[in-house]
């Protein structure tokens, strides 16, 4: 998406922080974007997305990932903040950007969440009958 990921956090306990990424290559021009990563089949709560929102500076923009959903007061709690900037995506979310983006992402990456396209076979649109065109 034309970001720079400057950290991304080891393997275990990561202070609630797993990627920390720029908009410019040297990091120095806001925002700092903080992304939490959640691998799980339960909706993120409203607790859990506070405690992120905790480790944001005033020009931070936070990005939570989670395979699962969220909860209706964890959508609430983001949308209804006026000067943290808070994006929630979803699985859904996650694999309409990773596809829009696929063609950007490097091939070690893309092993990360490997999808590939279906073809099938569609019926022929018949040519119109309408006398009135």
């Amino acid at each position: 998406m034309g970001y720079h990921v400057s950290w991304i956090a080891p393997p275990g306990k990561d202070a609630g922080m797993d990627v920390l990424a720029w908009t410019d290559p040297l990091g120095t021009k806001p925002p700092r974007i903080k992304v939490q990563v959640k691998r799980r089949k339960v909706n993120i709560a409203v607790d859990e997305l506070r405690s992120f929102m905790a480790i944001l500076g005033d020009d931070d923009v936070e990005l939570f990932v989670t395979t699962g959903g969220f909860t209706k007061d964890a959508q609430d709690e983001a949308r209804t903040q006026e000067k943290r900037k808070i994006t929630l995506i979803d699985r859904q979310r996650l694999v309409e950007l990773w596809i829009e983006y696929m063609d950007r992402i490097g091939e070690d990456a893309r092993q990360l969440l490997p999808l590939k396209p279906i073809w099938f076979l569609a019926p022929m649109e018949r040519p119109s009958t309408d006398t009135n065109e």
